[in-house]
């Protein structure tokens, strides 16, 4: 079964961003994914809501936007009212993760959390039921170019196994530094989607890259 890509626009180029989207449709992108900073949580800002809008309004490729905010309650209804599918937020930048996530529910939405690499999977014992998508950062957040942290590979496998265990219909998504080099071990480990932005955007024939993650061959 091959897995699911979602390029990052964060490694886009931001002053064709409309016409970015349309290219990785064209080469088989499975969804867009967004990366979402406010200058707090992490020290860079990107984009809001009117962007998301403007994107929306170009694609049908399923939208998945990855909240790197303080306070992200302040903040969901403005991306699903604009057009996003999938909302992830970050477990460290909520003290009521519950509750967010059932916040991005009755918007309309999937919801995500993401949990940095140095956060346990423990924060999840709660939350369970809640989830769509759990996404494991194997870099620590906030901006692109980034090399991948083999340190979250015990992690990601265990994940799948809980969500094996639990027979729950849960994607486990891998963001930061997924290249041809780290990605079979990244599947391996049980990833079901895999984030790129540098090794698409901004390497030569990174496009390619798109459908060879998509049967990339695992490995342990």
């Amino acid at each position: 079964m091959s897995v699911k890509v979602a390029p990052s626009l964060l490694s886009s180029d931001f002053s064709r961003l409309n016409e970015e989207v349309r290219r990785i449709e064209k080469h088989g992108a499975d969804w867009v994914h967004l990366d979402v900073m406010d200058g707090h949580f992490v020290p860079s800002i990107t984009i809001g809501p009117v962007v998301v809008k403007s994107l929306r309004s170009q694609t049908e490729l399923f939208m998945d936007a990855h909240l790197m905010v303080s306070e992200p309650e302040k903040h969901i209804e403005q991306f699903i009212h604009a057009g996003i599918d999938l909302v992830t937020i970050q477990a460290e930048a909520t003290a009521h993760l519950d509750g967010a996530l059932r916040q991005i529910h009755d918007a309309g939405a999937k919801a995500g959390v993401a949990l940095n690499p140095a956060t346990p999977a423990s924060v999840l014992e709660y939350v369970w039921p809640l989830l769509d998508l759990i996404l494991v950062m194997s870099v620590n957040p906030g901006a692109g170019g980034q090399s991948f942290i083999p340190e979250v590979l015990p992690k990601i496998e265990y994940i799948a196994a809980q969500i094996k265990k639990r027979d729950l219909n849960i994607e486990l998504e891998v963001d930061g530094g997924v290249n041809r080099d780290t990605a079979p071990a990244i599947v391996g480990a049980g990833a079901t989607v895999l984030v790129a932005g540098s090794a698409i955007f901004k390497a030569e024939g990174g496009m390619s890259l798109i459908s060879d993650l998509k049967n990339i061959e695992s490995v342990l």
